[in-house]
């Protein structure tokens, strides 16, 4: 029997000399972006990008037409724009709020903090924390008050109400020389407050002889003998307990809440 022609072995056992076409199909689909295709990208980044910088700092779209100022109680919101000196018809973005910060707390003393933003598209916003007076100082006839971390900032004529006196009378003990005006005045802030509100209220003046020797003088008489500004929690519920149980009483001392004491004149 004759054996299969030569074209019917090459039909059957030959492979085909390409790949299929489902395989040429994903290859074609995986071909890299044309030349023309990837400088039409560049070119459309480019120009969105110096669109974006001409609205930003070309355009009067984004200007800082206007200073909004919150938080002032003392102080007046155009004390404050004055102080801030903000640039304005300038672009929004170069507004440097750093420096206006910095203008703001180095003009105004009363200042304790200042947070500037952009609210967008045209202005700049300025809130303000204003220190509070915890308690005042007189120097030659004028009174200087004093916020809860010792600083000076405001100088007045007359003395305010409602706002303890500090009589610095430091001794010659070490603690003395080792904290200075400075920190014994910190200190004696810091007696402030943690007093009660009550008490707080009815204070009128702490003599300050060293960092634990500072006396309270309160209205009707009333002496309170604090010591230092240590373990002032225990001392303000101690001295509430002593004022509840002898409401007559005109001197108390707290100085070792553990053990406090209280007497009448």
């Amino acid at each position: 029997m004759a054996g299969p022609s030569t074209a019917e072995r090459g039909a059957r056992g030959t492979t085909p000399s390409g790949p299929p076409p489902r395989l040429l199909r994903v290859r074609r689909g995986l071909r890299p972006p044309r030349r023309r295709t990837l400088l039409v990208t560049a070119v459309a980044v480019t120009l969105l990008g110096a669109g974006a910088v001409w609205l930003l700092y070309g355009s009067s779209w984004l200007r800082a037409e206007r200073v909004r100022v919150a938080g002032t109680t003392v102080l007046t919101a155009d004390e404050v724009r004055d102080a801030a000196d903000v640039s304005l018809n300038t672009p929004l973005v170069a507004v440097d709020t750093g420096a206006i910060e910095h203008r703001v707390r180095e003009r105004l003393k009363r200042i304790a903090k200042v947070d500037v933003s952009r609210s967008w598209p045209h202005t700049v916003s300025l809130v303000v924390t204003e220190r509070r007076p915890e308690a005042i100082v007189e120097e030659d006839g004028k009174f200087h008050e004093v916020d809860a971390t010792g600083v000076r900032f405001s100088t007045l004529s007359k003395r305010p109400k409602g706002v303890p006196l500090l009589e610095m009378e430091p001794d010659r003990s070490p603690s003395s020389r080792h904290f200075g005006p400075t920190g014994l005045r910190r200190e004696a802030v810091r007696v402030v407050t943690q007093l009660p509100e009550k008490v707080r209220q009815d204070t009128r003046s702490l003599r300050v002889r060293s960092y634990d020797s500072i006396t309270l003088e309160l209205t009707g008489g009333r002496t309170i003998a604090w010591g230092s500004g240590e373990r002032g929690a225990a001392k303000a519920k101690a001295l509430t307990a002593l004022m509840k149980a002898r409401p007559d009483a005109d001197h108390f001392d707290v100085q070792a809440p553990s053990a406090p004491a209280v007497s009448r004149s």
